[in-house]
């Protein structure tokens, strides 16, 4: 059951999609098949959810962000403008995104591999890229491309070993 939900008449909403409370999902948002949207998620302009994806609470993205399928947000991450994650992966609770650079200028959000592993409270720098399968540690900040098939952790996050 869903109260209080702002959804836009031009936003895309698939089949079997469940949407808690106080929601909000604005125009030209896409949500694939079998997505759960949970209570209090902000889903800004142009932000494309995959099908079977868990978006959990609190969740909030500035929009133009490209979620894969089969991929979980976990309570309270925030995907910054721009942002890219691929098929199969997990975003820990808390997960920060970044899109500006120190000059306030828009360069675009991370972009994250398929299978990738981020941890909780993790922070990733604007327009860096994470390879596919890797795994990045709790409380990391990303401020460096990620190959694929690594294990980074730190601050700032280091080369640990190949997975």
């Amino acid at each position: 059951m869903s109260i209080s939900n702002i959804i836009s008449d031009k936003a895309t909403i698939g089949k079997n999609v469940q949407i808690g409370s106080f929601c909000i999902i604005e125009d030209d948002v896409v949500i694939g098949d079998n997505t759960i949207i949970k209570s209090y998620v902000e889903l800004r302009k142009g932000t494309v959810i995959g099908q079977n994806c868990l978006i959990d609470s609190r969740v909030s993205s500035s929009g133009n962000c490209v979620i894969g399928n089969n991929v979980v947000v976990r309570y309270d991450s925030i995907l910054a403008r721009g942002l890219k994650i691929g098929d199969n992966s997990y975003l820990s609770p808390r997960v920060m995104t970044n899109n500006l650079n120190t000059n306030k200028e828009q360069i675009g959000g991370a972009h994250i591999g398929k299978n990738v592993f981020v941890g909780t409270n993790c922070v990733l720098h604007h327009g860096i890229t994470v390879g596919d399968n890797s795994v990045l540690g709790a409380l990391a900040y990303v401020n460096k491309n990620v190959p694929k098939n690594e294990v980074w952790f730190g601050n700032p996050a280091k080369f640990q070993r190949k997975v």
